[in-house]
């Protein structure tokens, strides 16, 4: 039977102990399951699609950095950057559909959709997504009757709306385009979680609710036609300290910048010795010269609220993507990006939404600055969720006939289980 998988953000498993609507709308029954580390949305992606550990496929967090050209990049979409095989080769599965996943485009499968806006010289942005076929788009936004807010997907405005569209995406696609396997990614329940925090269960439960509600009705528009597995990427747990490793980096001479127009300070990767790519959770820190590593290394250490710092070896990720030092938060800790303490010296893009030039996830994305509407927030205060770590099981349920005992504990085991039904 055709098979339809759908990642759903930060689908921890408390989410289904605690919020009963979603068991009881979807009808499902979900297990808890181990996330890949790092807990991010890139890597799990990753590794769901080719079986495979980070290491070896190459997604060691959100964001890239080019070694070559000295350049970081956060929410690079090439496929490329995915190495191995995919789970979908030498399959049965004749046509592949995979929507709105990280690092889709240029992958070898039938039907894909990307958000792909095109960012005016002059500010403001032209809102559009990548699709194959190329008139997919036109098609979708005449079946749903309106196009996708692309402020709805991430930002200040990122809301239920997007899931909403996106859910109707798939339906559309299921009936019409008919795909064998079919990857699908629901956002929605990520934003309010790390805006408000798991625990505000006031705004936290009517989300839940409609993430249920647009679950069940994809099972009942597929009905019969495809096995159905929903699966949670990470759990988000509360957060409460913001760790700045490039600001003691920096403070110590090994973070260089360079200074533009009136004071603002931008990264010099090209003569720094250490600096930290920061992921959530998970701070990628890159040295140049191996001589540094035990300083660096120490000087991370003692940051409070930071877990451990590990060489990449040490925490299983020894590949060239990875930083020569894996930094872990502690469970309320999560790493940001800044390296200014003077407001004056921040770049031109933190008071903007810009998800690739940053060196890091910005959740402060989320939030409207001063003025709103034209600035989002700089305050790491605001942010009250967050994830990275491996230590909170995420969540799945299947529709796949299965026993109990065979049931995938882990990311990578979920891999090879849609693998092996699609076999």
């Amino acid at each position: 039977m055709k098979q339809l998988i759908i990642q759903c953000a930060g689908l921890g498993y408390d989410i289904t102990c605690n919020y009963s609507d979603l068991c009881a709308i979807t009808e499902l029954d979900f297990h808890p399951i181990t996330p890949v580390f790092p807990a991010v949305t890139c890597t799990a992606q990753a590794t769901i699609r080719t079986a495979a550990h980070p290491k070896d496929h190459g997604i060691v967090c959100n964001g890239y950095y080019d070694r070559l050209i000295a350049k970081t990049n956060f929410w690079c979409q090439s496929a490329r950057l995915v190495q191995g095989k995919r789970i979908w080769e030498n399959s049965k599965c004749q046509k592949t559909a995979m929507i709105f996943f990280q690092q889709n485009l240029g992958e070898n499968v039938d039907i894909v959709i990307s958000p792909a806006p095109i960012h005016k010289h002059h500010g403001g942005m032209i809102m559009g997504c990548h699709t194959k076929p190329h008139d997919l788009e036109n098609e979708l936004n005449e079946a749903i009757g309106q196009k996708l807010n692309l402020a709805s997907y991430w930002g200040p405005m990122a809301s239920s709306k997007s899931s909403e569209w996106i859910a109707k995406a798939i339906i559309h696609i299921a009936k019409n385009h008919k795909p064998d396997l079919f990857f699908a990614y629901l956002p929605h329940l990520d934003y309010c979680q790390q805006k408000f925090g798991p625990d505000d269960t006031k705004r936290i439960e009517p989300e839940v609710k409609f993430l249920a509600e647009k679950i069940r009705d994809i099972l009942d528009a597929v009905k019969d036609k495809y096995q159905v597995t929903i699966w949670g990427d990470y759990a988000i747990t509360p957060a409460n300290q913001p760790i700045f490793p490039n600001k003691a980096l920096k403070k110590a001479g090994l973070f260089k910048t360079r200074s533009v127009g009136k004071g603002m300070t931008y990264p010099n990767f090209y003569e720094s010795d250490a600096f930290a790519m920061v992921d959530h959770q998970v701070a990628h820190i890159f040295v140049e010269n191996a001589d540094f590593i035990p300083q660096v290394r120490q000087l991370i250490s003692d940051l409070d609220g930071v877990d451990s710092v590990l060489t990449r070896q040490e925490a299983d990720m020894d590949c060239p993507q990875a930083g020569e030092l894996i930094a872990t938060a502690k469970p309320s800790a999560w790493f940001a990006y800044h390296w200014w303490d003077d407001p004056k010296q921040a770049p031109d893009y933190a008071t903007h939404i810009d998800i690739h030039n940053k060196i890091g996830f910005d959740p402060c994305e989320l939030f409207w600055g001063f003025p709103p509407f034209v600035s989002i927030s700089t305050d790491c205060s605001k942010p009250k969720g967050t994830h990275g770590r491996d230590d909170q099981p995420a969540a799945f349920a299947t529709t796949i006939p299965t026993s109990t005992d065979c049931l995938p504990k882990s990311h990578l085991e979920l891999a090879q289980f849609i693998q092996k039904a699609i076999q």
